[in-house]
């Protein structure tokens, strides 16, 4: 085996005066394999092929241009990613691709220009290898990528194959590889345990003195603490608190117990109106799922006036009764009777948060918004009522003569996870392990919801950026 420590370039230059003869390097230099933005090729009489992918490091909703040069004309190659995810699983996409057919040296083909013919997606997708990611054959039943540590990347290697092939014929020669780093966490971002007031998150600030805006962060009722999307929006100049409020360690209650109320909201509100980095005027709330109606429910508080809501797939009620002491909720069975199983037994909730079926007390009143609201519907949600839900906002708004308040958007074939772009979308994934294991439908196809997650994205900074900084 033969390790190269000297650049592309470097050896190209020596080839062309002469220095060193044109010899075969052995195509399995691991070195190169392993290091981002390395390359790994083979050499014969002719240039070896050369395969990029730029920048080797990025955030996660930055595009990466992936080409590959010097290959003979009308050649059949396969792109193939793969990457771990924090659990150790392993992601794969791959796809069929034909380069140039001018007969020149420098035959190629690039992701962002041409034409999938076959693989993970079809068409031109210059992302379809990060979104097309899927579990690898013979994976756990129900993963969903899902980052943990946002202080490490994604490494995805990706790989230059002869021929039009599938990831596991290895038999098929690797021309090149290359790989890449995907972050959610940009250099300068902090990140700080909150455990403050009872109040239990993430908070990550964005480099510099601030002062900043805001966004205070809520997920759903898969519970625990999420990080990614907060240090994204850290990473794009928002100081940003991840909330945990239900199946966390460092909460009050029993694990199977939302057992805090508005109270706890507040306090989570207060303690960024009152951070030293923190614009207090110019905070936003964030929510997805049965995040929607802690975000409604915060923003009709006396109290609590934030600058801009962003509500992704959820009801404006809840069928979690409330209960009499401590603004807490206890669990209840009444809405079990509205859970749906397909075939496979995966259950569907949305019907439970269809509007006329939610607790009529727990329903927010909507009226009493006062901040511009921004709601984004998958309309093939399979987890929420999310299109019948938007509905009732709309309508309760323009009947209060606030329509002007009102921003929806509606993505025909996405599913209810609409996340930052560039993540593969689970259709279904585990949901609980206790008291017995269960998947639940998240819905969305592959293609339709990525454009989804990019044009949204895009969307949600510009309202972030129209509202809370200007």
């Amino acid at each position: 085996m033969v390790r190269a420590h000297v650049s592309l370039t470097t050896i190209r230059q020596l080839v062309e005066t002469k220095m060193i003869p044109r010899i075969s390097i052995h195509r399995s230099l691991t070195c190169l394999h392993h290091a981002v933005g390395g390359v790994r090729w083979k050499s014969s009489f002719r240039q070896a092929p050369i395969f990029t992918a730029t920048p080797a490091r990025a955030l996660i909703d930055e595009q990466v241009s992936i080409k590959g040069s010097f290959l003979p004309p009308r050649c059949p190659v396969t792109v193939c990613a793969q990457m771990h995810s924090d659990e150790g699983d392993l992601w794969e996409a791959f796809a069929h691709y034909n380069t140039d057919a001018d007969g020149t040296v420098n035959c190629e083909f690039r992701v962002a220009r041409d034409h999938s013919v076959g693989g993970s997606y079809l068409g031109c997708e210059p992302m379809g290898l990060f979104w097309g990611l899927q579990p690898a054959p013979g994976a756990r039943e129900g993963l969903r990528l899902k980052k943990k540590d946002v202080e490490t990347p994604y490494v995805v290697q990706m790989s230059l194959l002869e021929g039009h092939v599938t990831p596991s014929e290895r038999q098929s020669t690797e021309l090149a590889a290359v790989a890449t780093e995907r972050w959610y966490m940009a250099p300068g971002v902090q990140r700080k345990e909150i455990r403050q007031d009872g109040v239990v998150g993430t908070m990550f600030l964005p480099p510099g003195p601030g002062p900043f805006p805001a966004i205070l962060d809520l997920w759903g009722m898969g519970g625990g603490l999420v990080e990614y999307r907060s240090a994204l929006f850290a990473s794009r100049g928002y100081v940003s608190l991840s909330l945990a409020y239900f199946n966390h360690r460092d909460l009050p209650g029993p694990l199977n117990r939302i057992s805090v109320g508005d109270s706890y909201f507040k306090s989570a509100f207060k303690l960024l109106q009152d951070h030293p980095q923190v614009c207090g005027n110019r905070i936003g709330i964030i929510g997805l799922s049965y995040g929607v109606y802690l975000t409604l429910r915060m923003a009709t508080q006396v109290d609590v006036n934030p600058s801009c809501l962003i509500c992704i797939n959820g009801p404006i009620g809840t069928n979690v009764k409330p209960s009499d002491a401590d603004d807490e909720t206890e669990p209840t069975d009444s809405g079990l009777k509205y859970w749906t199983y397909d075939d496979q037994g995966y259950v569907s909730f949305r019907e439970i948060s269809l509007p006329a079926n939610l607790i009529p007390e727990t329903k927010v009143k909507l009226e009493n918004i006062t901040c511009p609201l921004m709601y984004i519907v998958g309309e093939d949600d399979l987890s929420a009522s999310s299109i019948e839900n938007a509905d009732v906002i709309e309508e309760t708004l323009k009947a209060a003569g606030k329509s002007q308040l009102f921003t929806r958007l509606s993505y025909p074939g996405a599913g209810h996870l609409i996340e930052p772009p560039y993540a593969p979308n689970s259709r279904a994934a585990l949901w609980c392990i206790k008291p017995r294991k269960m998947f639940t439908l998240w819905g969305g196809h592959p293609a339709p919801h990525a454009a989804a997650q990019e044009d949204s994205w895009k969307r949600v900074l510009d309202f972030m950026e129209n509202n809370l900084r200007r």
